[in-house]
């Protein structure tokens, strides 16, 4: 291993000295840095609209290929340092400051064991592959290689399993392991994936189609082949490694499960793990203290916007108490008014048909990319919640907006209109898309970084005042109450992991100050619970985004313009908060000599 990993530092020197400029050094070490880290993990470069790697499932999660991943992250830091930010042209420095936070935000978690813990209800491997079974995801399933490509991927599926049962049993060993409550949502998700009946195994849908109605491009020889191999791969591999995996998961693991002390501070190390995961999803310094108190403070300014709108709906009850206007807006019938999923994507749609042509108004650029409206998969519609996923900068793949509809008649046509800024335009497909057709390095095309892309998501709802979308009270309505959840989730995670809250006292909390029944309300937490720090982002990126603009405003008078500080917070793709501050502040200040 020693010598794999010398002998990899030195390729990666040699491979970088043949650059000639150090700008000519720093794109082929990004070029070099993408690679690596899409082989590391295959599946997030599939989630980023990347298919080259679609054939692969790599055992990120265990300790050899962990140990050789943090090796590679230093050997390119290494390189990195040696071509500094004076000897680049400006357009080049930011990359290399992008760069560098990426890899030392990467290095930082080396010695938390998040590998101990590889089953969560929200995104893990068995999960996301499944997904992709279905071809209706960021995974095609079109042709002929396309199937092999998957049918690759899940061949891999078994030793994934067998190393999280390593993992796991390692976990209850050390004391690692996941609160009770995430152990109970995942399971029946594991048992579905494990189970027997080809004809209802989501990894066998691979299998249903191409003996149903096999796409064009997959020849009928190809189809009987393919359909044959998926089949006797599910039953005799996938669903037998499932099957062990669950096992243990039922039985030893639930046992071990965390019932008390639920939060990250309370593993060990946790509180320094936890501070760690406050600043990689914020990109702040902020205290998971200053968090908490920014989260009262946000909750008790919405409650204030809430109770101002409350006559304006026709209720007269006290709009705060016991969830209030907005407990009541989610069981009044005239806020749901919907039979079918066919009705909730028809009314999507036209929103999108209202919101489209308004668009080029507030923004300067435009994603070529189109954008189509889905429903979730039912595999996933118990936990998942309402999302974006970006598809293929050539227009082969469209940007889709998933919407999570378990039960139409309870769908509340109230939080669609924020729902469909958030996640379809100009939330996420904006963000993403525009990304994607960016003439920037392959690593930054890809970058997620949750602060600013869920800020910008949760300032794109704030945009349909401008867009006259709020004139509409139960519009608004819809928006305040995702609005005041995004300032909850400071509360509820910080309270979680941090402050030594209980589940139910995080419930109570949620059920309050959002109206949520009892049902929604467990959904949340338990994410919060798998997802520790994920939650914070939107908040503070928004709050962060909104800021700049006042500044903007106040500084640039008569002469600000919308659009053009969307194409600045937009401009260069993702990028911690503080980076975008400096952008956005640097325009500024172009603009006002400007104006002199």
């Amino acid at each position: 291993m020693r010598r794999f990993l010398l002998s990899f530092a030195a390729a990666a020197f040699a491979a970088g000295a043949l650059a000639a400029t150090p700008a000519q050094r720093l794109a082929d070490l990004a070029s070099r840095y993408h690679e690596a880290q899409s082989r590391f993990d295959p599946l997030t470069a599939t989630l980023s609209g990347d298919n080259r790697f679609d054939d692969q499932l790599a055992l990120t999660l265990a300790p050899a290929e962990r140990t050789r991943r943090f090796a590679a992250y230093r050997a390119f830091l290494k390189e990195l340092a040696g071509v500094p930010a004076s000897a680049l042209p400006p357009a080049e420095r930011l990359t290399r400051d992008l760069l560098e936070r990426s890899l030392r935000g990467r290095l930082a978690f080396e010695r938390f064991p998040d590998h101990l813990l590889p089953l969560q209800q929200m995104d893990a491997v068995p999960l996301q592959l499944a997904i992709f079974a279905s071809g209706q995801a960021e995974q095609p399933l079109r042709t002929t290689a396309q199937f092999d490509a998957y049918l690759a991927r899940l061949r891999a599926l078994p030793a994934w399993c067998d190393q999280a049962l390593a993992n796991l049993r390692e976990g209850v060993r050390r004391g690692v392991v996941q609160p009770r409550a995430v152990v109970e949502a995942t399971l029946p998700l594991i048992k579905s994936l494990a189970d027997p009946d080809l004809a209802r195994n989501p990894f066998a849908a691979p299998a249903r189609l191409l003996q149903g109605d096999p796409p064009a491009d997959v020849p009928a020889d190809d189809a009987r082949r393919l359909a044959e191999a998926f089949h006797r791969e599910v039953g005799e591999r996938t669903v037998p490694a499932l099957q062990r995996l669950l096992a243990f998961s039922e039985a030893d693991y639930l046992a071990a499960a965390r019932t008390q002390g639920i939060g990250v501070s309370d593993l060990p190390q946790g509180k320094a793990w936890y501070r760690l995961l406050v600043r990689d999803q914020t990109t702040t310094d902020l205290t998971p203290d200053q968090v908490h108190t920014l989260g009262l403070q946000e909750v008790a300014r919405i409650q204030r916007e809430i109770t101002a709108l409350a006559p304006k709906l026709g209720f007269t009850g006290d709009p705060l108490k016991n969830g209030g206007l907005l407990a009541w807006a989610r069981s009044d019938p005239r806020f749901l008014p919907f039979k079918t999923e066919a009705e909730i994507l028809d009314a999507y749609r036209a929103i999108n048909d209202r919101v489209s042509p308004q668009l080029p108004t507030l923004f300067g650029q435009l994603p070529r990319m189109p954008l189509e409206i889905r429903a979730e998969p039912e595999l996933t519609r118990a936990t998942a919640s309402d999302h974006y996923t970006v598809g293929q900068a050539d227009g082969s793949a469209p940007g889709v907006f998933w919407a999570v509809i378990n039960n139409p008649a309870t769908y509340s046509v109230a939080t669609m209109t924020a729902l469909f800024l958030h996640e379809g335009q100009p939330g996420h497909h904006f963000h993403l898309a525009r990304q994607l057709e960016m003439p920037l390095p392959e690593f930054r095309r890809r970058t997620w970084i949750n602060a600013y892309g869920e800020g910008w998501a949760l300032y794109a709802e704030t945009l349909g005042h401008e867009l006259g979308l709020y004139a509409d009270p139960v519009a608004y309505a819809g928006e305040l109450r995702l609005e005041i959840s995004r300032a909850a989730r400071l509360v509820v995670d910080t309270g979680l992991h941090a402050r030594g809250w209980s589940r139910e006292q995080a419930l109570a909390y949620w059920m309050d100050v959002t109206g949520a029944s009892r049902q929604q309300a467990v959904v949340q937490i338990d994410r919060y619970l798998a997802w520790p720090g994920q939650a914070l982002g939107y908040k503070i990126g928004a709050l962060k985004i909104q800021e700049l603009r006042r500044r903007a405003e106040q500084r640039l008078g008569a002469r600000f313009s919308l659009a053009a500080f969307h194409d600045q917070v937009l401009g260069e793709g993702s990028m911690p908060l503080a980076v975008l501050a400096q952008r956005v502040d640097a325009w500024i200040a172009a603009e006002a000599r400007r104006a002199r």
